[in-house]
């Protein structure tokens, strides 16, 4: 029996899911903050300071700011936010005095270990039917997604003073005479 072609998935499918995949997952995240009382830039800004932490690397509200793309007053207030609910830490970097490092306290991690457990379990058993051929693909897929994510994201116009983006001038002049 000849072998098939595999299915053909158009591309319009693929970002359907994809932002279907957003949509519910940022629902999940967003359940965690109101029941938290954070911001979705906080969650946001506990997600870079934790990754940056698994990967070993110290992260400093300058770093927050450029990786969620926000202005200063905007990333002070959310760690500020952090701070007074016991999420965040800042210290003094030992080699540098002026440097503050931000990390979050176990007590953070605990918490946020208690309510995405569940959801990594979920994930881990609709995984188990891909073999390690087909996660790899997956991995690749999403790395792929993410990087072009990143890519028009960096294309778009960066905030203004206001810490708002400004809406693309593609050379129109929006008052009306």
């Amino acid at each position: 029996m000849p072998e098939t072609a595999p299915e053909e998935v158009p591309d319009a499918l693929l970002v359907r899911l994809l932002r279907r995949f957003t949509v519910e997952s940022g629902r999940f995240v967003e359940l965690f903050g109101e029941a938290h009382g954070l911001h979705r830039t906080d969650l946001n800004a506990m997600a870079v300071i934790l990754d940056a932490g698994l990967r070993g690397e110290s992260v400093t509200p300058g770093r927050v700011a450029e990786a969620l793309r926000l202005s200063p007053s905007a990333t002070t207030a959310a760690l500020d936010r952090l701070e007074a609910a016991g999420h965040l830490r800042r210290s003094r970097d030992p080699a540098d005095r002026r440097r503050v490092a931000l990390e979050l306290p176990e007590r953070a991690r605990e918490l946020g270990g208690r309510f995405f457990l569940p959801l990594a379990r979920e994930y881990a058993e609709a995984w188990r039917g891909f073999d390690e051929r087909e996660r790899a693909v997956i991995a690749r897929f999403l790395a792929a997604s993410i990087e072009a994510t990143e890519r028009a994201h960096t294309d778009m116009p960066h905030p203004g003073p206001s810490g708002r983006r400004a809406a693309p001038n593609h050379g129109e002049n929006p008052r009306r005479e």
